[in-house]
């Protein structure tokens, strides 16, 4: 099955969120174990995870939280994610190693990706963003150089912005 998402790409804690996406009707990946199957297997997390009803409503809780993080000034629910796992460093042959330690592996993807909310709050919270376009829920981090980005797309919503201003300037000129 191929990933049926209008936005990918996003760092963990976006793509997360981003499992939720309007169309036509509201979508959302996670609403069953197969679209959950999907997701694990996209992120690398199959192995790891069982594919089960106590995992999905481990990640619709973290996915609940990182929502709330993001959109409102609340970080109690995200903070209760967080309370499942921690980081155990170490030092490898390679360097050191920061190794997440989830003591159930059904929180392990809510983990991580509240985790890595953290890492982008901590890097710069005003480029994590909603995408302007009113109908759309998706979210991105913006890497743009001078940090503008307004769409998740411009292909798809900031098309339909610059469609609808150009619709609307025409249809008041000709007035």
């Amino acid at each position: 099955m191929r990933d049926p998402r209008p936005h990918t790409g996003e760092p963990p804690a976006l793509d997360l969120l981003n499992t939720r996406w309007a169309g036509a009707v509201p979508e959302d990946l996670l609403a069953d174990l197969d679209g959950l199957r999907l997701w694990l297997d996209l992120t690398g997390l199959t192995d790891r995870v069982p594919v089960d009803e106590h995992t999905l409503n481990a990640l619709h809780a973290a996915r609940e939280a990182v929502h709330t993080a993001v959109t409102t000034a609340e970080h109690a629910p995200l903070n209760r994610v967080l309370e499942h796992g921690r980081i155990r460093r170490e030092l490898t042959d390679e360097g050191p190693r920061d190794v997440p330690e989830v003591a159930d592996p059904a929180w392990l993807p809510g983990w991580l990706a509240a985790d890595n909310l953290l890492h982008l709050i901590a890097e710069a919270p005003h480029r994590i963003r909603q995408c302007a376009h009113p109908e759309c829920v998706l979210f991105f981090y913006d890497t743009s150089k001078n940090g503008t980005r307004r769409w998740h797309s411009m292909a798809t919503c900031g098309n339909r912005a610059k469609a609808a201003r150009h619709y609307q300037n025409s249809s008041s000129s000709n007035r």
